[in-house]
């Protein structure tokens, strides 16, 4: 591995637990604008950079959106004062997409229209993210998303995309050679939010499957939103599956979860990221709740001694409970800083521009970062990037390891 220069990020190693892995949802409303705005330097001398922090911050999906931000102003937090020693205050601006792509396009627009906005770390969903990334293409301006997982946001050719999880194709199918493999699954009814993510992963389940023999009963797409999936689950009990796979998120999967024990199905639930809150086992209810698998692309923080520490240390620093993408956003905004830094050194000291800075995080290479080490192939997707695998169990998530 290559030697990081000297802002490498002091910490751990190993990584979290969902979602959203990422993908669209949310409701509309105006983004959080405060150009310059959101600074954790307190106005320290030198000349001023802002790095934006864009997820949900608020509504239904904010454990994304705010877990990635406290994570990314942690990381800036260590580093502010290195940067200020080159002769820059590096600030950061969080702002709330809403998990809506609408709103991602409106929050895009006015960070290009920041001239000292040279990075985003995010955005945090999927659908938010293709969207906003149409928007800063034309400018340059480079994006690391800690955890919009979906296939199509690294295939549309932009340079400026990339990404420190895996992608829906790899937790997907990797989701469905563990159910087959590791859980003895032989016959499994499909369910999806028909959202970018849900659909998404759900596809790419069904395809695995199809592959290696799991026969499905059954492939519905239902709304996000619905109190009652009474219509659907009376199908499934029926046909008598194995599993049950729902692609989404936590809160539709929780009901889902609740009725189709009420009706007495007793087979494995799975799921992506998306079901990585403690609000399903609330919905669903703790006992309902056993026999529910998600994958994830975040591992276990607390794995390792050093792991704990650092959990420790943040906690104590922050006065914050590490979340779902606690870690992921810090170490994107390690990979940022690291790639702002060799664009200022690149360019003899002086501020940077959008695209050197781009120029720069797109070359990372065998970044080694305290939750995932990281290296971007020409599509910006993470090498390095892992799929994990949790459990609900007595109302508390468990780790059960790397998906295999």
């Amino acid at each position: 591995m290559k030697k990081q220069k000297s802002l490498s990020i002091l910490a751990a190693t190993v990584a979290l637990g969902t979602l959203l892995a990422g993908c669209g949802g949310g409701q509309s409303s105006a983004p959080q604008s405060n150009s310059g705005g959101g600074s954790t330097s307190g106005g320290g001398a030198g000349e001023k950079l802002v790095i934006a922090v864009v997820g949900p911050m608020s509504g239904q999906y904010s454990d994304y959106g705010s877990t990635a931000k406290a994570g990314a102003e942690y990381a800036l937090k260590e580093k502010q004062e290195a940067f200020k020693a080159l002769g820059f205050d590096v600030q950061l601006s969080a702002q709330d997409d809403q998990a809506d792509p609408k709103q991602g396009v409106a929050v895009a627009q006015m960070l290009i229209s920041n001239p000292d906005v040279v990075g985003v770390v995010g955005h945090a969903t999927t659908g938010a993210s293709i969207t906003a990334a149409a928007q800063y293409d034309q400018e340059k301006l480079v994006m690391v998303s800690p955890s919009a997982t979906g296939s199509d946001l690294t295939e549309q050719g932009k340079k400026i995309v990339h990404r420190i999880c895996a992608r829906d194709d790899q937790q997907g199918s990797k989701a469905a050679i563990y159910a087959k493999n590791q859980l003895g699954v032989k016959s499994a009814f499909i369910m999806h939010d028909k959202a970018a993510y849900g659909q998404g992963l759900a596809e790419e389940v069904k395809k695995q499957f199809e592959a290696d023999g799991v026969q499905i009963v059954g492939f519905e797409g239902v709304t996000a939103g619905e109190k009652d999936y009474s219509a659907v689950i009376n199908q499934i009990v029926s046909k008598n599956p194995e599993m049950i796979y729902f692609g989404g998120y936590y809160s539709d999967a929780g009901i889902i979860v609740k009725q189709a024990r009420e009706k007495g199905f007793k087979g494995i639930f799975m799921g992506g990221d998306g079901y990585d809150s403690a609000d399903l086992v609330k919905i669903a209810g703790a006992e309902n709740a056993n026999n529910v698998v998600f994958t994830s692309t975040v591992g276990d923080v607390g794995a390792t001694e050093e792991g704990k520490k650092w959990i420790e240390d943040f906690e104590k620093s922050t006065g914050n409970k590490v979340g779902i993408f606690t870690s992921f956003g810090y170490d994107s905004m390690g990979v940022m800083l690291n790639g702002l830094e060799e664009a200022i050194k690149a360019n003899g000291g002086k501020k940077p521009t959008r695209e050197q800075v781009l120029e720069a995080v797109h070359k990372t290479k065998d970044y080694k970062g305290k939750f995932v080490n990281v290296t971007f192939n020409d599509k910006g997707d993470n090498e390095f990037a892992s799929v994990y695998v949790y459990k609900y169990e007595d109302g508390k998530k468990v780790y059960i390891g790397e998906a295999k």
